[in-house]
């Protein structure tokens, strides 16, 4: 009786731990099976702490390499032309529009520079970062990531922090210059104000990582750009960004609120122009879950995407690969 009352309690304490300690039998068996449980707790543990210890350096790391690039971003103008001439480009064109929005008194200058807000957004996270993943690539970033732990997290970490500054910087520029200079638009509430942080923060969540995805698989710099403008360009046109989306085709209004720039200028609009302006909206609303909604959705598939192709195209990457282009790069040049 005593040696059954003993097998019973260590095939209870070994069906708890998931050991093998169920054919122990005596009294022996629970003392066994409780040292088992704690082994193998104390593994769990430790792997665990491991995990968090790693995740949180490599977060460190990212931080610290983005606020670096951020640094020789500022000490190199050159790099921050092309934003600076498409914040002169939507003003130039808000100066020379006249009329409201059709239905609306909304000026719609206004419309335009709160779509064009949501575009310069979009384009830095799905055209700007793809370029700067693919030129580094060519100069090697890739293959030197392989042998560093957790190179790739921390790398898309570090490409984020300058995005969304960049991003942010932008923005404010945009609307602070446009306040100033042509009576642009800015919230009439501190809720427009909070509408415009998240819409904002939300659609760089969904484009950059989108962006990191994109970048590690285009070919190379010089087509880089080629292969991104023209869907990026009709985007520009029919998400609503630069006129009021009601006057497209029903079929083409379908077709752009699959992607997030529609999504991201309707929420800029819902922050930045009177509540007047949603008659011009299709649905007559600013539909702000639906954006919520979208830009999650699309923030969730890009980072599904952007770590394991950057991890693809960094197992890719060779000294022999990246001799090779360097060749044909060079040919090129001397050819041209």
């Amino acid at each position: 009786m005593a040696a059954a009352a003993g097998a019973d309690r260590a095939t209870g304490a070994a069906g708890a731990a998931g050991t093998t300690a169920t054919t122990t039998v005596g009294r022996g068996g629970a003392t066994e099976g409780a040292r088992a449980v704690g082994a193998a707790g104390a593994v769990r543990t430790a792997h665990t702490g491991r995990r968090s210890a790693a995740a949180r350096r490599h977060w460190r790391a990212g931080f610290q390499r983005g606020v670096i690039e951020i640094r020789h971003l500022l000490r190199n103008p050159k790099e921050m032309t092309g934003n600076l001439l498409n914040i002169v480009v939507a003003l130039t064109l808000a100066s020379y529009l006249s009329g409201d929005v059709p239905g609306t008194h909304v000026p719609m200058a206004h419309l335009t520079l709160s779509g064009f807000a949501a575009y310069l957004l979009f384009q830095i996270g799905l055209v700007s970062l793809p370029q700067i993943l693919v030129t580094e690539r060519e100069e090697g970033a890739l293959l030197r990531l392989r042998a560093t732990p957790g190179g790739i997290p921390a790398y898309l970490v570090a490409k984020s922090v300058l995005v969304v500054t960049l991003a942010l910087a932008t923005l404010v520029l945009l609307l602070g210059t446009a306040a100033l200079l042509v009576d642009g638009p800015l919230p009439h509430s501190a809720g427009g104000w909070l509408t415009l942080l998240w819409v904002s923060a939300l659609g760089l969540l969904a484009v950059v990582p989108l962006g990191a995805a994109i970048g590690a698989v285009l070919p190379n710099p010089r087509e880089a750009l080629a292969l991104i403008m023209l869907p990026v360009m009709a985007l520009l046109i029919t998400s609503g960004a630069m006129f009021p989306l009601s006057s497209l085709p029903g079929a083409v209004q379908k077709i752009a609120s699959v992607f997030p720039l529609k999504w991201m200028a309707q929420g800029l609009r819902s922050a930045l122009l009177p509540d007047a302006a949603r008659a011009a909206e299709p649905a007559g609303s600013w539909e702000l879950p639906t954006v919520a909604l979208v830009l999650t959705a699309w923030a969730v598939l890009g980072f599904l995407l952007a770590v394991p192709l950057l991890r693809r195209a960094a197992r890719r990457e060779s000294g022999s690969r990246l001799a090779q282009r360097h060749r044909r790069s060079t040919g090129d040049a001397r050819t041209a």
